[in-house]
Parts: structure tokens; sequence; C-alpha cells
């Protein structure tokens, strides 16, 4: 739908932009920033929340963060594939 609306584009920046969702909506699910969005209070406690984030979910891995680490993969996050026949291949780790 998207490429028929707008052309052929890489996708993926849609897929950056729903990964983001979920970490915002893991981030606030509890309602725990309870200051006013847009304020230097709400931006300190939505980091806080970010970073208390363990074992997400997202289209390209599992992510946990902390104050020391705001990328968070995971091995889980890194395979190995293989192009074969016009497709991807998961190869299995020895």
């Amino acid at each position: 739908m998207y490429e028929g609306k707008y052309g052929p584009h890489p996708v993926r920046s849609l897929v950056d932009a729903w990964d983001a969702h979920l970490f915002i909506q893991a981030a606030l699910k509890d309602g725990s920033a309870k200051a006013a969005p847009g304020t230097p209070e709400f931006r300190v406690a939505l980091r806080d929340r970010l970073e208390q984030i363990k074992e997400l979910v997202v289209t390209q891995g599992v992510y946990t963060l902390s104050p020391t680490d705001h990328n968070g993969a995971d091995e889980r996050s890194q395979v190995m594939v293989r192009i074969e026949n016009g497709g991807w291949r998961y190869i299995e780790p020895k």
C-alpha cells in the first residue's frame, strides 16, 4: 500500500519508526512520566524510563537498555544469514 501511494522506496524508516513507537509505549505504559510532555522534566522522566527497559522485543531484536547502554541489543539481535534463491536463509550457530 505504501509503495502504491508513494512509489518504490525503502521501508527501513517505517520499521525504525515502529520500533521507536514500541520503545516509547514501553517506557510510558505505567504512566510514571507525570510531567507535561515537552517539558525538560518530561524528557528526563522519559529517558529514565527508557533506561529501565528490559527484554523489549521489537522488529529488529531484543533490547535491554541502561544508563550506560543506550543501544541495548543482545546476541539475539545479531544473526548470520545467507542469500539463497533470492531469499534469506538463517545460518545456525555452531
